[in-house]
């Protein structure tokens, strides 16, 4: 048994974060990451201060324990979690995962509200057992042991108080409270908090916790409302990532709370200023773009069009800014970078957007450089993380590569695509008609590669501004319920297309060679609470 104990926080202003971007975030149908990003984004989280990380959930599959468990050695300083559904299978596997870390702790759960009791079929009692004989069993597993009451907004106030008593007493030492389908409001979130805390007997003695879901965009507000109430951790994502309309932004409630210390005089351990490039690389492993107008990571975060607020933003910054570019990682100029640029100037410009690269590694990227500062006249941050997601994309042992593309369009001229591509090291060209040159290109990769996979999503994004600007394409495949995401930067909108869709069928090939694929899509089997 781990002989670490837990404690209240020392200053009790002090909000613990806890980031559940690998599990509840990679639920997101279509947000799966490989092994090497998950140990890559964990990294991250924990270099950030982020508190506790839940890494997963690990009887979910081979490939989420495993994640789990290598994110449990290599942490530094974050609680490392996993997640278990009540009963003894589940929990034994996932403290077989968590024991690596130097604090581990074991997240068990189970639904409370009606709807979810009739699930696994459990009275009222017979559920209070089950929470009693699990979270006993987890606690003499670990010191460290958090309860959820799953739907807990949902849930009768009464049974709510009953459940709660009996997690404390059997040796919980966090209380999560989900609002799991995004039904409470603000004032509902920390009331809910405050009075469990005044009636339930040890909950003095315990944190609690809030989780919730966007589904009416309250998250950050009913999670902020939670911590007025007496909540002393938050459960959030990086960029709201998560089920449905996702969960609380973590990059959200930092900032509010550091920019409204005048009536939230809360505090936490995340360097702020890691952010922006922690935003940037959840967006490229996951698939999901961070929309324009997004709080605090968004593009246009910091953007100012109008003229009016262009006048005062030269005056004083802070007539339309409450919080600076560079208070999140962001530079406050956007340098601008040429084909005379030289690799000096291009390794200190990544170290700057938080891309630390070895030697080799800074050749290939620098070749990469010279060829779009020569298709484009000015080089900006932006085209620079889009040549790195372009880079990292890329494998040269992947089992099929663009090699040739050249298309035919217009509006009398029959949409075609003439294409090469490289297969297992063979290369086989062919000429496919389509509704348009996108389209033509993939019916020629089909032709070339047949396969029943279903294309779920295709988005195109200018990087820049201008008719030279790149255009960053994701495209999400299915096959058989596994789903893979591809992305690719191009000035030439169908060569980006073309390399991200053979980008994501590459993916989709190796997790079908695995037999137990660690980035399907997870699901709670109710049968087994």
């Amino acid at each position: 048994m781990n002989t670490k104990t837990v404690s209240q926080p020392a200053d009790k202003n002090h909000v613990l974060i806890f980031d559940t971007t690998l599990r509840d975030g990679e639920q997101s149908p279509g947000a799966t990451m490989s092994h090497a990003e998950k140990l890559e984004i964990a990294s991250l989280l924990d270099e950030m201060g982020v508190d506790i990380i839940e890494a997963g959930f690990p009887i979910a599959s081979d490939g989420d324990f495993q994640a789990v468990s290598e994110i449990a050695k290599r942490s530094k300083n974050a609680v490392i979690c996993g997640l278990s559904r009540a009963n003894f299978k589940d929990i034994d596997r996932c403290w077989e995962a968590v024991q690596h870390a130097a604090q581990p702790r074991i997240h068990t759960f189970i639904g409370t509200s009606p709807l979810h009791r009739a699930i696994p079929n459990l009275d009222m009692d017979e559920m209070a057992e089950r929470i009693h004989d699990t979270v006993t069993h987890a606690r003499n597993l670990c010191d460290n042991v958090q309860w959820s009451p799953m739907d807990a907004t949902r849930t009768e106030w009464d049974y709510l108080c009953r459940t709660v008593e009996i997690a404390i007493k059997a040796g919980a030492s966090t209380i999560n409270i989900p609002d799991t389908v995004g039904y409470t409001a603000p004032r509902e979130s920390a009331d809910l908090i405050r009075r469990l805390i005044e009636t339930v007997p040890g909950a003095v003695d315990v944190i609690f916790a809030t989780h919730c879901h966007n589904d009416l965009g309250m998250a950050t507000a009913n999670a902020l409302a939670a911590v007025e109430g007496g909540a002393r951790q938050i459960e959030c994502t990086i960029n709201g990532l998560g089920e449905r309309a996702g969960n609380t932004a973590l990059e959200e409630v930092v900032m509010a709370m550091r920019v409204r210390k005048d009536i939230m005089p809360f505090t936490t351990g995340v360097d702020a200023t890691k952010l922006m490039h922690i935003s940037r690389r959840v967006a490229t492993v996951s698939g999901f773009a961070v929309q324009y107008n997004k709080a605090i990571v968004g593009k246009n975060a910091f953007a100012h069009e109008s003229g009016i607020h262009q006048d005062g933003m030269l005056k004083n910054a802070e007539t339309f800014e409450i919080m600076r570019p560079e208070d999140v990682g962001l530079s406050a100029t956007n340098i601008v970078m040429g084909k005379h640029s030289g690799r000096a100037a291009l390794r200190s410009k990544l170290e700057e957007l938080g891309f630390e690269l070895g030697d080799n590694q800074l050749k290939d990227v620098f070749v990469r450089f010279k060829a779009l500062a020569d298709r484009k006249k000015e080089v900006f941050e932006d085209d620079l993380l889009a040549l790195m997601r372009d880079q990292e994309s890329g494998d040269a042992h992947d089992r099929i590569q663009v090699k040739f593309l050249r298309v035919i369009c217009g509006t009398e001229a029959p949409q075609s695509a003439d294409l090469t591509l490289t297969i297992d090291g063979v290369d086989k060209q062919t000429t496919a008609q389509g509704d348009g040159p996108v389209d033509a290109t993939f019916n020629a990769v089909k032709a070339l590669f047949p396969h029943e996979v279903k294309l779920q999503l295709y988005q195109v994004h200018a990087v820049t501004e201008g008719t030279d600007a790149q255009a960053t394409v994701s495209v999400r495949m299915e096959e058989e319920g596994r789903i893979a995401t591809g992305q690719s930067a191009d000035t030439d909108t169908v060569v980006a297309s073309a390399k991200a869709y053979v980008n994501a069928l590459n993916r989709l090939l190796v997790r079908r060679e695995k037999s137990a694929p660690d980035a399907d899509v997870k699901t709670v089997n109710y049968k087994d609470i």
